[in-house]
């Protein structure tokens, strides 16, 4: 898609988890598209500002809330003061999550919790708040992960139990909005090369060997495929799983 062409120009979009990584690549990819993006963050403001000052100085607008995905009512009020700030909201990307790994009979309910509360519950509520303001031509885009197709290591059940959680919401989601003109898509990126999943890390040695491709993505062909979901492009695709994966479940 061509950076030049400012498709989403007029479109409001917010990405929970902006402020790196996969989540900032988006941020930026939507704005470079034109559109004005709201990204949401918990623990690294200086990353989240940086995000901004970078859109901001390419003549784009943007902001940065701090919202922590665990607590519903911080993300609900993410998504109204988006509303209350720009008039509306045409893009929800729910990117932000987090993963805790270990074995079945070692995982604590303390843990469940967390990454049902950052993972699960976050995506419904940033989602039933951001439908209540959207009009006809709306993109819900979840990101999940490719592992929910072939896990390639043990450890991850309670990760890959939220993405799948995912999946199956976005499934029934896109036949709640389709009478509306609103699409609900999911990515599932395989191993990304990020500050927290780097190529070179501890399960890179068992995953590498595995995708098609002998690398891990970067996190602008993500945003990349995003993007595309995100424009007028994609709007006959809904309810559509999208693997970005590199052949790793090939």
């Amino acid at each position: 898609m061509p950076k030049d062409l400012h498709v989403l120009s007029n479109k409001v979009a917010v990405v929970t988890g902006g402020s790196r990584s996969i989540g900032a690549a988006i941020a930026k990819k939507l704005a470079d598209l034109g559109a004005t993006v709201v990204i949401t963050y918990n623990q690294s403001p200086e990353k989240a500002n940086a995000v901004v000052e970078e859109i901001l100085a390419k003549g784009m607008q943007a902001l940065a809330i701090q919202a922590d995905a665990a607590r519903p009512e911080a993300v609900k009020q993410a998504i109204l003061t988006t509303v209350e700030t720009y008039g509306g909201i045409d893009i929800l990307v729910n990117n932000a999550g987090m993963s805790i790994t270990g074995d079945i009979e070692q995982l604590s309910l303390s843990d469940y919790e967390k990454m049902i509360a950052v993972n699960v519950t976050a995506v419904f509520v940033a989602t039933q708040e951001a439908v209540r303001h959207m009009k006809t031509g709306g993109r819900i885009i979840h990101i999940g992960s490719a592992m929910t197709n072939f896990s390639a290591f043990p450890t991850a059940s309670l990760y890959t139990l939220t993405k799948g959680a995912i999946s199956g919401f976005s499934k029934s989601l896109a036949r709640d909005l389709g009478p509306r003109g609103i699409t609900v898509n999911t990515v599932l990126p395989g191993s990304t090369d990020t500050d927290m999943n780097p190529e070179i890390g501890a399960v890179s040695n068992i995953i590498l060997p595995m995708i098609a491709l002998g690398r891990y993505a970067k996190v602008e062909e993500i945003s990349e495929v995003v993007a595309f979901i995100a424009s007028p492009a994609a709007s006959y695709m809904t309810a559509s799983e999208i693997l970005v994966d590199g052949g790793f479940t090939a």
